[in-house]
């Protein structure tokens, strides 16, 4: 954006989320300046400028939580969507390189542009770009995504980055088997932790959703909602607390057997319980 007018002898603009300040008089005329002059802190521009860098802050990080929502859900998402977004920096930030898939399952690419026609321009595994016209694009999760080990090596040659974290997303695998009739899994309870209070701000911090004595995580897969739960303790405990079991759940807040959860929710469940695990207390020599 353009400089604006901000007392006398100075102009104000906003880069990279921060105010500045040029000099337009004397012999450091147009000369941007280290700080911002004591008499400029307070000024209307100024105040409206930091107001601003604080929304696009917020914009960004909806923007991201969104894609993460269709990528974790694998949500159908219509092209034309992603054309009318594509020009906003902050759209465009979040989607750039995550891997897509329109017509055929199979053709999977690193989504590079959108046009306003509504047509996609992605690189594909040969390395070649390709233009797609599908009418809606799915953002798979990375547990969905055949040969993933070979997608995450052709990225590095990329030099993908991705805002929304996919390709090198922590996944898990569902056993073949399953113990039948089995509804938990412990293999990520036991974290120690020196209070309740600091588990569930942990939990928090990570981005899941603390509902009475369990972290939970909400995931669309295979066309219902399932709920991921770990034990995090009671609210109002304020001793020593450890992770407990990992349990699924549906709408109507079933515990659901092993058997019944999908790769999806099973991967994001596990993902969850290994982080809050692994903010553990470690017990020194250990």
């Amino acid at each position: 954006m353009g400089w604006l007018a901000a007392g006398d002898g100075y102009e104000v603009a906003l880069m990279e989320g921060r105010v500045v300040a040029r000099s337009t008089g004397g012999r450091a005329v147009g000369r941007q300046l280290k700080s911002l002059p004591r008499t400029l802190r307070e000024h209307p521009e100024v105040d409206r400028l930091r107001r601003l860098a604080e929304w696009l802050d917020r914009h960004a990080a909806a923007c991201v939580a969104q894609v993460d929502t269709w990528m974790v859900s694998s949500l159908p998402v219509p092209t034309g969507l992603l054309a009318r977004v594509w020009p906003d920096e902050a759209w465009q930030a979040a989607l750039r390189d995550l891997a897509v898939v329109g017509d055929d399952p199979d053709e999977v690419g690193f989504l590079r542009d959108a046009t306003a026609s509504g047509e996609l321009r992605v690189v594909n595994l040969d390395g070649e770009t390709v233009r797609l016209s599908p009418e809606t694009v799915t953002l798979p999760h990375p547990v969905l995504l055949p040969d993933l080990d070979d997608l995450r090596e052709f990225a590095a040659e990329l030099g993908v980055t991705q805002k929304v974290e996919q390709i090198h997303r922590a996944t898990w695998r569902k056993p073949a088997e399953v113990k039948a009739g089995a509804t938990q899994v412990s293999e990520f309870a036991g974290g120690r932790y020196a209070s309740r209070f600091g588990l569930a701000a942990r939990a928090t911090q990570l981005g899941y959703k603390v509902s009475g004595g369990y972290a939970t995580c909400r995931v669309r897969d295979a066309g219902r909602v399932v709920e991921a739960a770990v034990w995090i303790g009671e609210p109002y405990w304020d001793s020593e607390m450890e992770t407990g079991n990992l349990t699924w759940h549906d709408q109507e807040g079933r515990a659901l057997p092993l058997s019944e959860v999908g790769p999806v929710a099973w991967s994001e469940g596990m993902r969850m319980a290994a982080a809050l695990h692994a903010g553990r207390q470690i017990e020194e020599g250990s």
